[in-house]
């Protein structure tokens, strides 16, 4: 996805406005080119590329079980996933920039700890159980919250998006299968496959945001058509999908007051530690600065590498401006 140039629009603009909401009203796309209010322009970027940073982030906790994968199959599986999720990022940051933001300024945003990503990836993976958590809980959440972000008023996002959502799916399974396996094995890998549900639940119902009374931006971005369910909704859309495969599991979910609440026809659940979740977005998660430090650190030292592809491209130009 290459960027595109952008337009960026004046103070006032009639027409551009009333042909922006003439495409949102029609349930269409808007495209790089076409003129949008600054705030829905913010919006997006703020958005999109908080998603970009949590997949690369996002990729830390697991890249650190690859050598411990406890077969060649599963540390080719898991190696794949950790690229498929380096994609996702480089998909994003495209589409991030087509917004008129650099990827560059998009780097150093995250790593001066300027720009946020999910909470989730600021939790420890103390275990292989945890890989199967991961893919389950965290990835199971991430495909609830993405696939309608496929039909997102923005069209380089929602296209964006259909890739990542199907192989974000096979993540999900990768993990369902693992805990699988282990809550058939021993009395001790089926406790520590538990173990692993424990720890992450409640984070990953926590990945959908804030509670809908306390999320200022989600009724302005389902007003855009860029989130097509609220917070809540889609928190209780999840853990209905949770109850019924976690049976299949052999496992439990570490809430006894999940329940289905006939009237709203919703899915609630025990209240989660916001103040937990509020902390570890401000920074002071369980890996926040290691996460950010092996970000930082791994960018400055692909400095050369980046350097060196600027060079080569600079060279062609020279070359192909001879030549003509």
């Amino acid at each position: 996805m290459e960027a595109q140039p952008v337009l960026v629009e004046t103070d006032v603009d009639t027409d551009g406005q009333a042909n922006f909401d003439r495409i949102i009203a029609q349930d269409s796309r808007i495209e790089p080119r076409d003129w949008m209010p600054a705030a829905y322009r913010k919006t997006l970027l703020r958005q999109i590329s908080q998603h970009a940073h949590s997949e690369i982030i996002g990729m830390q906790p697991e890249a650190n079980w690859i050598s411990r994968a406890p077969s060649l199959k599963r540390k080719a599986i898991l190696m794949a996933k950790v690229q498929d999720e380096a994609g996702h990022g480089l998909y994003l940051y495209s589409a991030a920039e087509t917004l008129g933001q650099s990827r560059d300024q998009m780097m150093a945003d995250l790593i001066a700890g300027k720009a946020r990503y999910s909470s989730i990836f600021n939790y420890p993976a103390r275990s292989w159980a945890d890989m199967g958590a991961i893919g389950w809980l965290v990835d199971g959440a991430a495909i609830c919250n993405q696939v309608p972000l496929c039909r997102a008023s923005y069209g380089p996002y929602g296209r964006a998006m259909v890739r990542v959502c199907k192989e974000e799916s096979f993540h999900q399974r990768q993990g369902f299968e693992i805990l699988l396996e282990l809550s058939q094995g021993t009395p001790e890998q089926k406790q520590m496959a538990q173990d692993a549900v424990n720890r992450w639940y409640a984070p990953s119902l926590m990945m959908f945001g804030p509670p809908d009374d306390d999320s200022p931006n989600s009724r302005q971005s389902m007003a855009w058509n860029i989130k097509r369910f609220s917070n809540d909704e889609l928190r209780s859309r999840f853990v209905g999908m949770m109850v019924e495969q976690v049976r299949v599991l052999g496992l439990t979910l570490p809430d006894s007051e999940i329940r289905f609440n006939a009237d709203t026809k919703m899915w609630e659940h025990s209240e989660l530690d916001w103040q937990e979740f509020k902390e570890v977005l401000a920074g002071r998660g369980p890996c926040n600065a290691q996460r950010l430090e092996r970000r930082r650190d791994a960018h400055d030292d692909g400095a050369w590498v980046r350097e060196a592809a600027a060079a080569y491209a600079e060279r062609q130009a020279v070359a192909t401006e001879s030549a003509a």
